[in-house]
């Protein structure tokens, strides 16, 4: 690769990045519980459980944090989800790109 096929490429990378919306780090699940009350109908055989519930969970330095979303909530952060994901696959081809292309400055460059 020459290195207008490279800038070609980061240019385009760039372009993805800025088109993506707002990012959201973390994990979301829909959940079905019980509650536990003897008499309630999660208890029966076969049960039928509450929910669905969701939660959006993420840990920020060290310490897990989960949050309980509404449904619509739940749909919004699904989506900030996806961007976050696109943005690490983002960032991680730019890294290798760069890293191919600086090494290919590099060997140009003479050793002083």
């Amino acid at each position: 690769m020459n290195a207008s096929d490279a800038e070609r490429r980061y240019a385009i990378l760039k372009a993805e990045l800025a088109g993506l919306g707002l990012v959201r780090p973390g994990s979301l699940v829909r959940r079905h519980m019980p509650c536990g009350k003897p008499a309630c109908r999660c208890m029966g055989d076969p049960p039928i459980l509450h929910g669905p519930y969701y939660q959006w969970t993420h840990k920020i330095r060290g310490k897990t944090i989960t949050k309980r979303l509404s449904e619509t909530q739940a749909q919004r952060c699904k989506d900030w989800i996806r961007n976050h994901r696109q943005l690490k696959k983002l960032l991680r081809r730019m890294e290798t790109l760069s890293l191919k292309e600086t090494d290919r400055i590099l060997r140009t460059i003479s050793k002083s």
